[in-house]
């Protein structure tokens, strides 16, 4: 009996095993119904960081959903294999997907943590988490355990194991929107990858198992000992010695966060530009997942130099119409430290702080607390120039003579440092505007450009998106058809009170200059120099609108442009970096050039996908010499105006610095011309000028258009901007005149007169004519007989001086 009832009892116990394996069978079947094929990651191409660059390589900005770096394992460095090895998989290289022995210590870990209602730990290989995170899903499930290792054991299988650790570890998350260890290695300690020690190595390989548990932000004890744990486990498994573990462990950790976007200061504007174009040209995906890799125009130097000079003209402006007031005010009674962070920098200056005024020192001095809790102060001195704003009158009330004028006590005030230590001065965020561009006139590459004090205060970008009535700055091109149409730099036009009739019922338009007298007759060169109206709208109408749009329209300054008189002193709105580009074409021979801020554009893999330069250049790339000629490559650029007059033009420009507007410019000492701009009612302010190479357009206004001032113009506000600009741009370079084309006579006249005068004598300049135009010519003499029999425009009745300043100068 007991033989028999040990033998029905193996066989019910060897059925009951025989129905548990076909149901596990089963199960397994049902669950691995259709797995992935692992075959798809040998096209393994993940969401990769898309990045902006300078053109000397500096990094510029950052675009991504997913932070990430693909490193292909060759250049992955052992150490960090080693660190992420030992944290998460020591037997990667020898188990076949999965690791038994660690199924088993997880099993007995689950048991308690069943029994304790926690969360139940994987066990989970580095295969297994390359199948989990890249062909299935993240749930806490037994099936998709199951799946996962099915998965892990095939991929083993398929890939050698140096494979699956580069998919690994460029896929894995590691916090702070960092994915894979290239992206975190930059992101957390701003290194690449063959930078990082031991102890940095142990820190991202700690972070997989919880990425937000370990960050050392806010948990950095936690943090702390997870890498230690690891820098253990490297030691243990032989990848480091004793002294190196001791070393690692006594290291501090210190990590320093990476932002997303714009990766360098004051290229904020320049960097979003950018964006927007890759965004439309690529779409979303292509800009924040292809990886794209992209060489842009942008000149670091002179990217420096320009917004330099902006903010210091803008708060040059605000100065002179007074101070504002505080940002706010706060107790200063006990711990004032938190108020003021909480009050927020927003200046978006670097070396502007926020301070708290605590007093007031017996020196007038003014006493203050920084944000970081210490104390220093404002001499009187810096505080001399804040004024009372007159906003409604754009003027300022009287000097202050003592620091309780200007601020009292919890006033939170924008500082920076000056002189001594512990001294600073009173700053305040201009409530006027500007921008710059700065170009190659030649291609169009732009160089610098910035569209505001700082991104931060405002992202609205003044060079790209304001539209802006150019005033005297569109004069050039008017002066350009004149060129084209007969006259001559020193054709004599009548600088007197005019008026045009406006249709019926209507009044006549009596246009004004900004100055209260007038020349008479008086040269081209003069009238533009001095930035007469009336002289360019009698130019105007005698060459004939019609004619003159079509400059500004061909040189791309306009997509449309009303063959409206008032348009010829600049009433017709348009962009700075449009009118910049416009001027480039008279410094660069008449040549069209379009504004381009991207060289070229390689996709992950480093293949060219775009080239702004798409020209062929034959015979450039033989591989050896045999006294054959240079290859040249073609210019294939549209001629928007002759040689001859773009340089008549460039040399009138000239005159406008030398003794006429622009003279403030003439502090650069070298070669240089230029037109200032300025709207009615002094709203909108502008200079745009060139050297030989480099063309350069400033604006100055306030957002929401009101006057500047009565006496502010483009001399005041916009020209300084450009000489400041162009004394850093070109202070290691020569001074190179302008290129004289073919086809032009220089001949000695008096400035003044525009009559042929001895060269060397008091007042001659070198004046350009078109050959055949010259002195002594017969279309010169025939010119000048019909000047003589010229018919005046009908002019107002009245006195020979404006009474008011209304109109465009």
């Amino acid at each position: 009996m007991l033989r028999r009832f040990f033998y029905y009892s193996g066989l019910t116990l060897g059925g009951l095993v025989v129905v548990a394996i076909l149901a596990l069978g089963a199960y397994v079947y049902s669950v691995s119904r259709g797995l992935p094929d692992v075959d798809q990651l040998k096209n393994y191409q993940p969401p990769v960081t898309t990045r902006v660059y300078a053109s000397n390589g500096d990094l510029l900005g950052e675009y991504a959903r997913q932070r990430r770096f693909f490193v292909p394992i060759a250049f992955v460095p052992k150490l960090v294999i080693h660190a992420f090895t030992s944290a998460e998989d020591k037997n990667f290289y020898s188990h076949p997907g999965v690791d038994p022995s660690g199924i088993m210590r997880a099993a007995l870990k689950d048991v308690v943590n069943v029994l304790e209602h926690k969360r139940l730990e994987g066990a989970s290989t580095i295969t297994q988490q390359v199948a989990k995170n890249l062909l299935l899903n993240n749930e806490v499930k037994f099936s998709r355990k199951i799946r996962e290792a099915i998965l892990a054991v095939k991929l083993d299988s398929t890939f050698p194991k140096d494979k699956i650790l580069e998919l690994y570890l460029n896929e894995i998350f590691l916090g702070e929107n960092s994915y894979g260890v290239a992206a975190a290695a930059l992101n957390y300690f701003n290194k690449s990858l063959d930078q990082l020690d031991i102890a940095q190595a142990a820190f991202l390989a700690a972070l997989p198992k919880a990425p937000a548990n370990y960050d050392p932000r806010y948990n950095k004890q936690a943090a702390l000992q997870r890498r230690n744990w690891v820098i253990n486990q490297m030691r243990e498994n032989g990848y480091i010695t004793r002294d190196q573990e001791k070393a690692a462990l006594a290291e501090p950790l210190v990590t320093q966060m990476r932002p997303l976007g714009i990766q360098t200061e004051d290229a904020d504007y320049f960097v979003e530009e950018v964006r927007r174009l890759l965004y439309a040209k690529y779409g979303a995906k292509g800009l924040y997942d292809a990886g794209l890799q992209v060489r842009s125009t942008l000149d670091s130097r002179l990217q420096n130099f320009a917004v330099n000079a902006l903010r210091a003209g803008l708060v040059r402006y605000d100065r002179r119409h007074g101070w504002r007031g505080a940002i706010n005010n706060i107790s200063i009674d006990g711990d004032w430290k938190d108020a003021l962070q909480n009050a927020g920098n927003h200046s978006g200056i670097p070396t502007w702080r926020l301070a708290v005024v605590l007093g007031y020192g017996r020196d007038r001095s003014v006493r203050i607390g920084l944000d970081d809790g210490t104390e220093a102060n404002i001499p009187f001195e810096q505080l001399s120039w804040a004024r009372p704003e007159h906003k409604a009158s754009a003027s300022v009330g009287a000097a202050p003579t003592r620091p309780q004028d200007v601020v009292k006590p919890g006033d939170v005030v924008y500082v920076e440092p000056v002189g001594d230590a512990g001294h600073y001065g009173l700053r305040q965020v201009p409530e006027v505007n500007g921008a710059i561009v700065v170009m190659d006139p030649h291609t169009g590459r732009v160089y610098a450009l910035s569209g505001g004090f700082s991104f931060a205060s405002s992202q609205f970008d003044r060079a790209m998106q304001a539209q802006r009535q150019p005033g005297s700055a569109f004069k050039p091109f008017v002066y350009a058809a004149a060129l084209d149409n007969g006259y001559t730099p020193e054709s004599k036009v009548l600088d007197a009170p005019v008026a045009f009739p406006q249709g019926p019922g209507l009044p006549m338009w009596t246009p004004k200059n900004f100055e209260k007298h007038f020349l008479g007759l008086a040269t081209l060169r003069r009238g533009i120099a001095l930035s007469r109206n009336l002289m360019t709208i009698r130019l105007a109408h005698d060459v004939g609108m019609d004619k003159v749009v079509q400059y500004p329209l061909r040189m791309g300054v306009y997509d449309k442009l009303p063959a409206y008189l008032s348009n010829s002193i600049g009433a017709y709105e348009t962009t700075l970096i449009r009118m910049t580009a416009g001027y480039a074409q008279f410094v660069n021979g008449g040549k069209k050039v379009t504004p381009k801020l991207i060289d070229r554009i390689q996709d992950r893999n480093g293949t060219t996908i775009y080239r702004e330069d798409a020209r062929n250049c034959d015979g450039c790339n033989t591989w050896d010499w045999h006294n054959q000629s240079e290859p040249l490559l073609a210019d294939t650029r549209q001629q928007t105006l002759d040689p001859r007059t773009a340089f008549q033009v460039v040399s009138l420009l000239e005159g406008v610095v030398q003794y006429g507007t622009g003279r403030t410019v003439s502090q650069v000492g070298k070669p240089l011309a230029g037109k200032t701009g300025t709207s009615n009612d002094s709203k909108d302010t502008w200079f745009i000028g060139f050297s030989p190479d480099l063309v350069c357009g400033v604006f100055v206004g306030f957002d929401d258009p009101r006057t500047l001032g009565r006496v502010e113009q483009g001399a005041t506000t916009a020209a300084p901007i450009f000489r400041d600009f162009m004394k850093d741009a070109l202070a290691e370079q020569p001074a190179t005149p302008f290129r004289t084309p073919p086809g032009i006579i220089l001949v000695s006249v008096d400035r003044i007169t525009g009559e042929p005068e001895s060269a060397g004598s008091a007042g001659a300049i070198q004046e350009a004519y078109k050959a055949g135009t010259e002195p002594g010519s017969a279309s010169y003499l025939d010119q000048t007989a019909a000047q003589t029999a010229q018919k005046p425009v009908a002019t107002t009745q009245g006195p020979t001086v404006d009474e008011g300043t209304g109109g465009l100068y």
